[in-house]
């Protein structure tokens, strides 16, 4: 869609926001809403570039009679350089999930019980981030662990409101292998133990995302159960649903209904199903190209926490930064902008490359 074609759209958007009988169907105001607040900072750059361009012609034309105006025509030069630049970068092409909302999943992994109490650390990292950003947050499914954390979690984070970064733009890049090393609680000798958590991260699919069909669920009942195995209901209230033309298992016991705990289950799946039929499109467009959803994948090591040290460590894009503690407690923006910006370069290459 070309730079005409938005301004198009942007204009359009706005006149359907400005129609109340638009808002009776929430879904859509909030999608157009959604749209609206990316197309904005393209739309507000191009008209200031627009007027830059003629201030500049009107300081030229001034500046050949009067050398008092050569400084403002150098000054008008340089921020329609800048301008050109950003709106350079406003137009490249994005992952077409960068206005979705995300469910993000913790689940212990090597490590054992501290393993277990990390993925607590990083539920309450991720939690803390979204309170600071201004997200919303919901834990759809959970399993506590003995000593308090989690064997695994699951979290819906949704935007609120139209923001001009949707959820997924800055925690698409989370997914994989979270290592930590740090003497554990349970440690007497003094140790450092290693030991990791796996993060699995998917665009919140629509209903017109992807389309279930029913006949092809095996939906099984089973009484939940809290820390040690021990039941924490009297009554079948959890809910396995398995995609059998995929194989895709999801599971869900935090709700106190059935009907409830099928609903959140369902969310779920949607997701992972949509991350799935995007990974196979992206390689069926071209093996060499790499996948925007390459990033879910929990076999690749990501990061590292070194607690001792007070250091965190992104091993795809060389990010070091000794304010453990502060990330810890919902400092991420650097360490996510860190992999933004690198995506960012590779799309600009691939833009100037092709």
């Amino acid at each position: 869609m070309n730079l005409d074609d938005l301004l198009s759209e942007h204009a359009d958007i706005e006149a359907r926001l400005a129609d109340p009988a638009v808002h009776a169907d929430q879904a859509e105001a909030r999608r157009l809403g959604k749209r609206y607040a990316r197309l904005r900072p393209i739309v507000e750059t191009y008209r200031e570039l627009r007027g830059t361009e003629d201030d500049l012609t009107a300081a030229r034309e001034l500046a050949a009679e009067d050398e008092t105006f050569a400084a403002e025509a150098a000054d008008l030069e340089k921020r329609t350089v800048e301008l050109e630049e950003r709106l350079r970068h406003l137009l490249i092409p994005r992952d077409p999930n960068d206005d979705k909302d995300t469910i993000l999943e913790i689940k212990a992994g090597e490590g054992g019980e501290e393993s277990a109490l990390f993925a607590g650390d990083l539920l309450r990292m991720y939690l803390r981030y979204a309170e600071r950003v201004g997200w919303k947050t919901e834990i759809i499914d959970s399993h506590p662990s003995d000593l308090g954390g989690y064997k695994d979690v699951t979290v819906g984070i949704k935007a609120a409101g139209a923001q001009e970064e949707g959820v997924w733009t800055r925690l698409k890049f989370e997914g994989g292998v979270h290592r930590v090393q740090r003497v554990p609680a349970t440690e007497s000798q003094g140790r450092i133990h290693t030991s990791a958590v796996g993060v699995l991260v998917t665009p919140e699919a629509e209903d017109v995302d992807v389309q279930i069909d029913p006949n092809e669920l095996r939906i099984d009942v089973y009484r939940s159960s809290g820390p040690g195995g021990q039941s924490v209901n009297t009554t079948d209230s959890a809910v396995r649903i398995t995609h059998l033309p995929t194989g895709t298992v999801v599971s869900c016991q935090n709700e106190k209904s059935q009907l409830q705990n099928k609903e959140q289950a369902l969310r779920i799946l949607r997701s992972r199903l949509l991350a799935i039929a995007q990974e196979e499109a992206d390689a069926a467009a071209s093996a060499e190209r790499k996948s925007q959803v390459r990033t879910v994948d929990r076999s690749e090591r990501v990061r590292t926490y070194n607690y001792p040290e007070n250091r965190i460590s992104d091993h795809r894009v060389g990010y070091k930064a000794y304010n453990l503690d502060q990330v810890l407690d919902g400092d991420l923006h650097n360490v996510t902008q860190a992999l933004v910006d690198a995506d960012l370069q590779r799309r600009l290459d691939e833009a100037q490359g092709s």
